[in-house]
């Protein structure tokens, strides 16, 4: 228990990081404005200069988080709360450690694809962990509760907003680079999600069921579920092992498996939700 949860937290802690460097280093100086509260923040940076970016994102995120709570209840967890006032202040605290008067680069393309990547990873982690940065997700969220739109669809409405008001702040190609970064950050949070969440799942037929039964249980702590066959060409007896596992432990099965019986067929796939004890727990 006390290894998950470093391992949780660890997940958490990484994530706000990768989610503030992506922001700060990368989309800021280039005016790249996806959406969230970030891109709200920079644009109102812009038009009303009376705030830093940083101090616009902490007030709009604790504006959000007091609406959240009031409205959305439970829903709006302890765990939003924390990234989000968190995110603020790692902004807030490289304005004043490390003010970025420019693009690191020339090249805004590489730094868009920089900056979707680590928003992107920081996005999939937090999701997995149950977490978010807050923001518009409070937004989409509230939608949600009063209005039959689904969360996706509310989160698209809003970050598109924000993007197509870039166009006439910042100008026009730092509007299109914020139109292709919002489309980037779409398919890639989902496909990351997809990612973490990949394990391998065996159909295995063989004639030497419980060697390999026994060490999926006993050696990668899985179940397994077993049943009787029959070879259609030979009409011999064999037996079916059902399973699933984690990826590091997939090549340890395989391996096991043609050691104890080389004849043995196996049929491996992926799978990126699982539920049921040991993965999703519903």
């Amino acid at each position: 228990m006390k290894k998950d949860k470093l391992k949780y937290w660890f997940m958490v802690e990484s994530a706000v990081v990768l989610l503030t460097i992506g922001v700060y280093f990368f989309k800021t100086p280039n005016n790249f404005a996806t959406g969230g509260v970030s891109g709200l923040s920079l644009l109102l940076s812009k038009v009303f200069p009376v705030l830093t970016q940083a101090e616009y994102m902490a007030a709009i995120n604790v504006l959000l988080l007091v609406v959240g709570v009031m409205i959305l209840g439970k829903e709006c967890s302890g765990m939003t709360i924390f990234c989000s006032l968190q995110f603020s202040a790692l902004n807030w605290l490289l304005e004043k450690l490390i003010p970025m008067d420019r693009p690191f680069t020339d090249e805004p393309l590489l730094e868009l694809v920089y900056a979707m990547f680590l928003s992107g990873i920081a996005s999939a982690m937090l999701f997995d962990c149950n977490a978010s940065s807050g923001g518009t997700d409070i937004i989409a969220l509230i939608l949600k509760k009063y209005s039959t739109m689904n969360i996706g669809r509310a989160l698209m409405i809003t970050d598109m907003i924000i993007v197509l008001s870039n166009f006439f702040i910042n100008g026009i190609p730092a509007g299109l680079y914020s139109l292709l970064g919002l489309f980037m950050k779409t398919f890639l949070i989902d496909n990351i999600i997809e990612s973490l969440n990949m394990c391998k799942a065996f159909t295995i037929v063989t004639t030497r069921p419980d060697e390999i039964s026994r060490y999926i249980m006993d050696e990668l702590h899985h179940g397994v579920t077993m049943y009787e066959a029959e070879g259609g060409y030979t009409h011999g007896a064999k037996s079916m092992l059902l399973t699933v596992c984690r990826r590091a432990d997939a090549f340890k099965l395989r391996k096991y498996a043609k050691q104890v019986d080389p004849d043995s067929f196996m049929i491996v796939t992926n799978s990126s939700e699982i539920i049921g004890r040991g993965f999703i727990e519903e």
